[in-house]
């Protein structure tokens, strides 16, 4: 079994390519989803965030605003640093569990592993091998703008992050998305095709 990291910055097409890989045969794991699961009540981080953050952070419904959250911590290292010390672990470890159920199935299996702040939050140390999407800033911000972020939500998002020309040491393979989408699928079967020689 390979374990491969999906990584980049904001808007970068993280999940495109992940999708494009799943489509190929990897196992896709995304932290984004955990993460929703873990904050969700009843999850193992639930009750930390609610003591951390204050009631004021929950819907009407007794969910986590997750809308209102991000525009507390996206505004305070601090408060962002402490949001991920309440949910990297519990995420990790379902990570870890569903690389595992994996691996028991299929020996031979690629499983990448989908997650934003990998390198900051040091979990591409666990992975084989590390693939990096990266684009132009300003189609990050065009990019996050069209789901809905403003132009200033987006680049403070991105200015958060490690910058993408830091994280191309960390990488064994590059992604760049700035073209058209055929482009992109080229460069994922290309990787692709080096991971299933791997594993």
């Amino acid at each position: 079994m390979l374990r491969a990291g999906l990584t980049g910055g904001l808007a970068t097409g993280k999940s495109f390519v992940g999708r494009a890989l799943a489509e190929l045969g990897c196992y896709l794991i995304k932290a984004d989803d955990i993460g929703r699961e873990v904050m969700a009540p009843g999850g193992e981080a639930f009750d930390a965030i609610v003591r951390e953050f204050g009631e004021e952070m929950l819907a009407v419904d007794g969910s986590i605003d997750r809308q209102r959250l991000a525009g507390r911590v996206f505004a305070d290292p601090e408060r962002l640093e402490a949001l991920n010390r309440i949910v990297h672990p519990p995420v990790i470890r379902r990570e870890d569990r569903l690389t595992e159920e994996i691996g028991a199935r299929d020996r031979h299996a690629i499983v990448v592993c989908e997650a934003a702040v990998m390198i900051e939050a040091g979990s591409h140390r666990r992975m084989d091998k590390l693939i990096l999407t990266v684009c132009r800033e300003e189609q990050q911000v065009e990019r996050a703008v069209a789901r809905g972020l403003s132009a200033g939500e987006a680049l403070l998002r991105i200015r958060r992050q490690m910058p993408l020309e830091e994280k191309r040491r960390y990488a064994d393979y590059i992604i760049d998305t700035s073209g058209a989408e055929a482009e992109t699928l080229l460069q994922v079967q290309e990787v692709y095709n080096l991971l299933r020689g791997l594993a």
